[in-house]
C-alpha cells in the first residue's frame, strides 16, 4: 500500500529538523573531531605514498587522482581489518575494477605491494 504523500512530507519534515540536527552534531562534535584528528595524518601518509609510487612510474599528473582513489579503497579494506587470502583476493579485485578504467595494472600492483604490503592471491 503506498504511503500518504502528507505523511512522507512529515516524515521529511522531522528528519531534517535543524534544531533536532544541530543538538545532534554539536553533542557527536568533540568525538567527530577526534576521529578524524586521528585518521587524517594517516590518510595523508597513505596518499603521498600512493604519489611516489605514481612518480616513480611516470604516471601522467592528471591520473593519479584514479590511483588515489584506488588506494583509498585499499585503505579501507585494510581498516575494515580484512587479512590474507581475503585481503589479496579484495585486492586483485579492485586492481580488476582500476584496470578496467583505463589504469596501468603494474602501477595498481605496486600500490597493492609497496603502500600496502599486499601480496598477490593465491592462484
Amino acid at each position: 500500500m503506498p504511503i500518504d504523500p502528507t505523511k512522507r512530507i512529515a516524515n521529511w519534515d522531522e528528519k531534517y529538523n535543524i534544531e533536532r540536527i544541530t543538538a545532534v552534531l554539536t553533542e557527536k562534535r568533540a568525538q567527530m573531531l577526534a576521529n578524524i584528528s586521528a585518521v587524517t595524518p594517516m590518510i595523508t601518509a597513505m596518499e603521498l605514498q600512493v604519489k611516489q609510487v605514481c612518480d616513480g612510474a611516470g604516471v601522467m599528473t592528471i591520473q593519479i587522482p584514479f590511483y588515489l582513489c584506488f588506494g583509498r579503497e585499499m585503505w579501507k579494506l585494510i581498516r575494515a581489518e580484512t587479512s590474507g587470502e581475503t585481503l589479496a583476493i579484495e585486492a586483485a579485485t579492485l586492481i580488476a575494477k582500476w584496470k578496467a578504467r583505463g589504469l596501468t595494472e603494474a602501477v595498481l600492483q605496486a600500490i597493492r605491494t609497496d603502500v600496502f604490503n599486499v601480496a598477490a592471491p593465491l592462484p
